[in-house]
């Protein structure tokens, strides 16, 4: 595991030049090993049985909220096959997820089992929880539209899990704001088109206030760019061939950060 060594190395030496690089190294090395561990505290067996309750759990769900509203509709079929093929799931893995959506989508499909079985396989990882109503949330935001019914199954399923109230709601709130920034959509012609409204969107994404002092952002900021490393998701759990529309976020992430920083850059 090497990725912390990289992306240390080519911070520090972007910043402060060779020395910079040798102390990044230096830094990146102690985060691999960190997380070299944090993996190997799980047995393979036990890491494939996470893997699989996660990927199982994601794509029934995924059904289940897709006929929350009474029926599914092709277009939701359809935007939700785009969603697979945006994570890059190898061909077996797209089978697997399209049957498993389609028994979620079942109209006497009942979540429960569903949940129970992934709270005892998974629910020691908060984390895990967390990444799989990013995932959901995904999917309901997919066709533009998120409707109460969506809403209601998604809180639901957050406190069948054991996923506290206010916890969910930050979260849906982050999660929202973040998808306002997708592909750096705030930026047009070079220019930033913010103004009050995407500014308070930046400060939603992180999950911060206007009022959170500069050291308060940046630590968010930090903390939420290491849970969104494609690392440490797989090492919780998420099959590396989901990996790529959570860190996703992470882009989101930075682009809210940068907008941040930026205002506050001109208002001091």
């Amino acid at each position: 595991m090497i990725a912390g060594k990289v992306i240390g190395g080519l911070i520090g030496y972007f910043s402060f030049g060779i020395l910079g690089a040798v102390l990044g190294i230096f830094v990146g090395h102690g985060f691999d090993q960190a997380l070299g561990k944090f993996t190997q505290s799980e047995s393979p067996e036990a890491l494939l049985a996470i893997q699989t309750s996660f990927f199982t759990t994601t794509f029934t769900l995924m059904g289940y909220l897709a006929k929350s509203d009474g029926r599914v509709s092709q277009e939701e079929v359809d935007l939700t096959q785009q969603l697979m093929d945006k994570m890059g799931l190898t061909a077996d893995h797209k089978r697997e997820a399209i049957k498993l959506f389609k028994i979620g989508a079942e109209p006497d499909f009942n979540p429960d089992g569903t949940l129970k079985d992934f709270y005892e396989t998974c629910g020691h990882r908060v984390q895990l929880t967390q990444m799989l109503i990013v995932y959901l949330v995904n999917t309901a935001l997919v066709d533009g539209d998120f409707d109460e019914k969506e809403e209601s199954a998604l809180r639901y399923i957050a406190e069948s899990l054991q996923f506290s109230h206010q916890a969910f709601e930050q979260l849906l709130g982050m999660v929202r704001a973040q998808d306002s920034f997708a592909g750096g959509r705030y930026q047009q012609d070079g220019h930033t088109h913010s103004g009050v409204d995407e500014l308070n969107r930046a400060y939603a994404a992180l999950g911060v206030t206007e009022e959170a002092s500069d050291k308060e952002i940046k630590r968010t900021y930090r903390k939420l760019m290491s849970e969104y490393h494609p690392d440490k998701l797989i090492g919780q759990g998420v099959p590396d061939d989901m990996v790529k529309v959570a860190t996703e976020r992470a882009q989101e992430v930075q682009t809210a950060y940068d907008l941040i920083k930026k205002s506050r850059k001109h208002t001091s």
